[in-house]
């Protein structure tokens, strides 16, 4: 599942990008996110509670940034495990680029599972999947908003 999309935010290129590397804002901007820690030197470990479709389950997930390039962007990869439910591995590209007083931020995301999750169906995982990433960077927006009107 390949998914590409992009958001407005009213906040600064140096503003987003600190937030990008935010780990309590990470953690209130996805969806069903328990706990969000940094481990080591950008390396994270989140749980996170996800249905898809008529399956719940918490994901333990190794997060790891990579292909740092501060402030224009990163990539974010990440695999968890979700007990009987199966796994879920994926990748975030995220680009900055400043509009006036405005950041766009571009995102690139791939994801795949495996176990009982695969066998829902491609067009219910890949709903659920743009679901999640649409509602992260969504939330993540109005996070970043809501903090510059304060």
């Amino acid at each position: 599942m390949e998914m590409i999309s992009e958001q407005r935010i009213p906040a600064s290129l140096d503003e987003v990008w600190t937030a990008l590397n935010n780990t309590e804002i990470l953690k209130q901007a996805m969806p069903g996110c328990e706990s969000f820690d940094a481990v080591e030197e950008n390396k994270f470990e989140a749980k996170i509670t996800a249905k898809v479709g008529p399956v719940k389950a918490k994901f333990k997930f190794n997060v790891e940034m990579t292909d740092i390039d501060a402030p224009n962007g990163y990539t974010i990869m990440g695999e968890g495990q979700g007990g009987v439910a199966g796994f879920a591995k994926g990748s975030a590209k995220v680009d900055l680029t400043e509009d006036g007083t405005d950041t766009i931020l571009a995102y690139n995301v791939q994801a795949n599972v495996g176990g009982k999750l695969a066998q829902l169906g491609a067009r219910l995982i890949d709903g659920a999947a743009k679901k999640m990433a649409d509602e992260f960077f969504g939330n993540f927006n109005e996070l970043l908003s809501d903090n510059d009107s304060a």
